[in-house]
């Protein structure tokens, strides 16, 4: 397939509902096309890994078509210039993301972006770094307390945080490695607390958010990981 008859492919699967949602994130409806991500992944399998049609596809401008793009591009053969370039046109925060877990996760050297990006301009690089330490925080179970110590430390010192996509990813980041272990739960509890008395505003909304989820965790037998009695007791709907 080539990228044309991709994006045909695309749009024979349209969907008012769907195209509402994207164009309700801040994507030009004239970007939209209006497919399930479950749809983009099932033709993401069926194409395999290609970065020339990859980079076709998301120069397209199509927001689902960039989506299927980072599916089929080959971590192997991508060079950090691209992914320079590829998250510099994101514009949406389920694109970055969707980028940062599916492909810049699972690169060997993804933690130079989350120093890279921490102090960017940029407001999807700069979400990207706490994505990335979230990501990490919950696959990369070779992750060291050392660099786990350094993550705390980035949110701690954490500047220029006040757009909504950012802190949320910031207390995302806090909690997922507040649910790493009984001591990291108190670690990224103190680091909270710290931020609840001393913080500004949105370092304050960033404690507070994670501070509700992360003074009841239990340790469930058969999860690597910490969870909520929230979630143990079905989940806050």
């Amino acid at each position: 397939m080539n990228s044309r008859e991709i994006i045909k492919e695309l749009q024979a699967q349209t969907s008012e509902k769907y195209k509402a949602n994207v164009v309700k994130m801040g994507i030009p409806e004239e970007h939209c096309i209006g497919v399930s991500t479950g749809e983009v992944r099932s033709i993401a399998k069926k194409i395999g890994k290609s970065n020339e049609l990859a980079f076709e596809l998301w120069n397209t401008n199509y927001h689902e078509a960039r989506l299927l793009a980072v599916l089929i591009l080959d971590k192997k053969e991508i060079t950090h210039s691209d992914i320079e370039k590829l998250m510099s046109e994101v514009v949406s925060w389920d694109l970055c993301d969707h980028l940062c877990k599916n492909l810049i996760a699972k690169m060997k050297d993804y933690k130079e972006f989350i120093y890279k990006w921490i102090n960017s301009n940029h407001i999807y690089k700069k979400r990207a770094a706490y994505t990335l330490i979230a990501t990490s925080a919950i696959h990369d179970k070779k992750l060291s307390k050392d660099t786990l110590d350094k993550y705390l430390k980035l949110i701690r010192e954490a500047q220029d945080i006040e757009h909504d996509h950012i802190k949320k990813a910031v207390a995302w980041a806090l909690k997922e490695i507040g649910k790493r272990d009984f001591d990291y739960n108190e670690k990224a509890l103190l680091v909270a607390h710290e931020l609840l008395d001393n913080g500004d505003k949105t370092q304050v909304w960033i404690a507070k958010n994670a501070i509700k989820e992360l003074e009841n965790m239990v340790k469930v037998e058969g999860r690597t990981r910490l969870i909520s009695t929230k979630t143990q007791m079905g989940g806050e709907g």
